[in-house]
């Protein structure tokens, strides 16, 4: 068994807050038809694993390769960190949570 590193790499995410402003960013965000709605109003991204659904408090991630998909807060947080300042402050303000 070998042991490897996870390359640094910049991605682009939002946080599932059911609120409409979020909603609307990730009408415009995600395009094609990736993204659908749920009929409790939850997003629904079609990914390479199938249809997965983002609960409040989820991230929405755009990968390296442009796909889109919903992240776990707990696996958020112990997988990406803010890159510049004004994002990290917002993070930590908990906006976006």
């Amino acid at each position: 068994m070998a042991k490897f590193r996870k390359k640094p790499i910049v991605i682009e995410a939002v946080c599932w807050d059911g609120t409409e402003p979020v909603r609307g960013e990730l009408n415009r965000w995600v395009s094609g038809n990736v993204l659908c709605w749920s009929s409790d109003d939850a997003p629904c991204l079609k990914t390479l694993e199938g249809t997965m659904r983002a609960e409040i408090g989820d991230w929405i991630i755009k990968g390296v390769k442009g796909e889109f998909y919903p992240c776990k807060p707990d696996i958020f947080a112990a997988t990406y960190e803010p890159v510049n300042e004004s994002t990290q402050a917002d993070y930590h303000a908990g906006i976006g949570r």
